[in-house]
């Protein structure tokens, strides 16, 4: 490709081929390795195989682990290092802006472990526990298959391509990185989408977080000492003992399981009621927690409270694996339930094309994820080499999270996840009434053991306790308790889920908030160019204030008003992150074709091209369907005929709520409409794009930062190779990596 002319302050940038690059992997794959990668994938064949070819029996969950965890393994070993080394060519020579610009504050290189650490805590919200759950629906098969495909081949690969471009531009957010490559007017439309569907997001994680932590002392002093533990290690590799990365994971690690501990300790003492907290007042903390962890400097509070959370995120979940290898649980849902056909399921209304895979979001594909791949991840990544490993690999491991949540949902009988799941207006609010409900869905299940379900668990009633996460917490108490306690530890491991699952989506609320803050200071610097500098105090504070300000309101409201504020917003939540998967996706794409790699554009412009075609059906059924259970105008004309009428329909009370819920429909329509327009344009814009960068490839300019040798040596993965540790003792260096020693004289 002829070289690109460079105006301004943009880099002339030449086809990767003609750019300094690590040397590709050397040598193939031993016979020993052969041997044991053809064993991985005989696994994974066989899980796959059993799950498709059961007919009606049930079968274990273990089958769905080994199908999972096989294809993982060789997308993870093959696919992305394909896409890594030949597509991306990744350069371990090349100096990241973390190293570039190192300010202490927002720059700074980060141990890959504690960065790994950060990246799948900030990523690893909501979706992955809440939506299989509520997908499982459909029958565990249609979700098992969307999870696992769609990671490796969608959104893992969205997130470490995003990452790697984003790592190239000093650390640009999504929407900036828009502007400047596909040009103003899809730039506009992306800056728009992008930052309105970030603050619904965020204001949806928040709210689920305050219902999860309101009148839990437990939950509330656990996570609340996540804070000080976190400062602590984030002072201690700062400042007492720089590097010492296993010296402080094991004292934090130990400090976050004392704190858990405690937390039961202070549920049962007469401290309880200082850490049983209000909605009111949860929300007013988060707003000055999200504040507080977006201006303050990254290494002192963000990255080692996410390091942290990890160890408990990760952890929980391999117990959960084993726990599913030790007891064997049998799927008790079918593999494909009839609501996949009709379209009229309880949980959600919507047929399994396209609202399974709308519904399931982050387990597979998340727009959101691109936010923080260009957002705090590229300000702190060592070396180009290790986007594999931290974009790639913890989006990997998120998902297998989502498998986890799938099969704790699919292990317990049928009849009590549509009893929890469904709403009271379908089933009542009785145990009678709910199981003659749910036996009229086909799935049978007594008033007695709907009442014993309650009380295994110490909870009054499970019915209608929807949202996914009492259903998690339930899968996970019946394979804990399995393994650990029997049935007397039922009640407590349902409880520790319930916590476990708050202190899993708080990370992704400060961690969105600083990425909101980038995104909201890259905006202003187009208008100001102080705001360029994203360190600069002024900036910082205000774009921060806004940001936290923008959910804050919406979640005040929602929590005061439960037609209101958040819950107004709530059912665009699913549709809007899969748009913003498909800014990040057409972005990906774009600079793909205009860096010279036309031949590899395929790699991102299908899994778009697929998000695209899901999306844009689901908006469309959204805004135009007839049915009231599917469609925003529908259902605001039935409630204003009900108006009309004099008539009050439920969740309605009263004739104001009818109002509200007629207003609260048509914004929903409305924005979905607005927002599938906004990205209608950002593809279009894209699509001009690309073709002016294929016809004319010698006017094609990146807005790339030039080449800058690197100056730090550190692994690529997570355990160095054998290479790889000879270059750290070579460097005086231990595994961490860092800025080679100067040779004593």
């Amino acid at each position: 490709m002829p070289e690109p002319e460079a105006t301004g302050t943009e880099r002339n940038t030449a086809s990767p081929d003609t750019i300094p690059d690590s040397p590709p992997p050397t040598g193939g794959l031993s016979p020993r390795s052969v041997a044991a990668w053809v064993l991985v994938a005989l696994i994974g064949a066989i899980g796959w195989g059993v799950l498709a070819l059961s007919r009606g029996e049930e079968i274990s969950a273990a089958w769905l682990l080994a199908a999972a965890l096989g294809s993982y393994a060789i997308g993870y070993r093959f696919y992305a290092r394909f896409i890594s080394d030949r597509v991306l060519k990744v350069d371990k020579t090349r100096a990241t802006p973390a190293e570039r610009l190192d300010n202490g504050v927002d720059f700074h290189p980060t141990d890959r472990r504690v960065l790994f650490g950060h990246h799948f805590a900030a990523v690893a919200g909501a979706g992955p526990l809440v939506g299989p759950v509520l997908a499982a629906q459909m029958g565990y098969l249609p979700g098992t298959i969307w999870i696992v495909a769609g990671v490796i081949f969608a959104g893992a690969v969205q997130d470490m391509v995003t990452l790697f471009f984003s790592t190239r531009r000093d650390g640009r957010s999504l929407g900036q990185m828009a502007r400047d490559e596909i040009g103003p007017v899809g730039g506009a439309a992306a800056l728009i989408a992008v930052f309105a569907i970030m603050v619904i997001l965020l204001a949806v994680l928040a709210l689920v977080i305050v219902n999860a932590l309101a009148h839990s002392p437990w939950g509330v002093f656990s996570i609340g000492m996540t804070i000080p533990i976190a400062l602590f290690m984030g002072v201690y590799l700062r400042v007492l003992r720089p590097g010492r990365v296993t010296e402080v994971s094991v004292i934090g690690v130990a400090l976050l399981l004392l704190a858990i501990v405690a937390g039961g300790w202070v549920a049962e003492s007469s401290f309880a009621s200082t850490f049983t907290l209000e909605k009111e007042t949860l929300v007013v903390w988060m707003i000055v927690y999200g504040f507080i962890a977006s201006v303050l400097p990254v290494w002192m509070l963000l990255a080692p409270r996410d390091y942290l959370s990890t160890f408990m995120k990760v952890g929980t979940i391999a117990l959960m694996a084993v726990g599913v290898v030790l007891a064997m649980p049998t799927l008790k849902m079918p593999a494909v339930t009839d609501f996949a056909a009709r379209g009229d399921g309880p949980v959600f209304a919507g047929s399994m094309f396209p609202f399974v895979f709308i519904t399931i979001a982050c387990g597979a594909l998340s727009g959101f994820h691109s936010l923080v791949s260009s957002g705090t991840t590229p300000k702190m990544i060592q070396k180009e080499t290790q986007v594999r490993v931290i974009g790639y690999g913890a989006m990997l491991t998120e998902s297998f999270v989502a498998v986890m949540a799938i099969i704790a949902a699919c292990i317990i009988e049928p009849g009590l996840f549509f009893a929890v799941n469904s709403p009271a207006g379908v089933i009542g609010t009785s145990v009678e009434t709910a199981s003659q409900a749910v036996t009229h869905f086909g799935f049978a299940i007594s008033p007695e053991a709907l009442a014993q379900a309650a009380k295994d668990v110490e909870e009054t009633s499970l019915l209608s306790r929807t949202g996914g996460a009492p259903t998690f917490a339930l899968g996970m108490s019946q394979i804990f308790s399995s393994v650990i306690g029997g049935a007397g530890m039922k009640a407590f491991w349902y409880h520790f889920a319930i916590m476990f699952e708050a202190l899993f989506i708080l990370t992704t609320v400060d961690a969105g908030t600083r990425v909101g803050r980038f995104m909201l200071q890259d905006t202003l610097g187009n208008v100001h160019k102080s705001f360029k500098d994203i360190s600069w105090k002024p900036g910082v504070w205000l774009a921060s204030a806004v940001v936290v300000g923008g959910w804050g309101y919406f979640l005040w409201v929602g929590v005061k008003d439960p037609l209101g504020g958040i819950n107004q917003l709530f059912p665009l939540f699913g549709i809007a992150n899969q748009l913003l998967a498909a800014v990040a996706l057409a972005v990906c794409t774009t600079l793909l074709v205009k860096s010279g790699r036309l031949k590899w554009a395929w790699v991102t412009g299908v899994p778009l091209a697929w998000d695209v075609a899901v999306t844009l059906t689901a908006s469309y059924q959204k805004i135009f369907s007839d049915d009231v259970k599917v469609g925003f105008f529908a259902q605001r004309d039935k409630y204003q005929t009900g108006i009309d009428a004099g008539k009050v329909l439920p969740p309605a009370k009263n004739m104001d709520e009818m109002h509200t819920v007629v207003t609260n429909a048509t914004v929903d329509g409305a924005l979905s409409a607005l927002f599938a327009l906004l990205i209608v344009i950002v593809l279009l814009d894209a699509a001009r794009t690309c073709f002016k960068a294929i016809s004319n490839p010698s006017r094609v300019r990146l807005s790339e930062v030039p080449w800058t040798e690197s100056k730090i040596v550190a692994p690529a993965g997570l355990i160095p190779t054998a290479e790889e540790r000879a270059e750290l003792a070579a460097a005086g260096l231990d595994s961490g990596g860092g800025r080679a020693k100067e040779p004593v004289v």
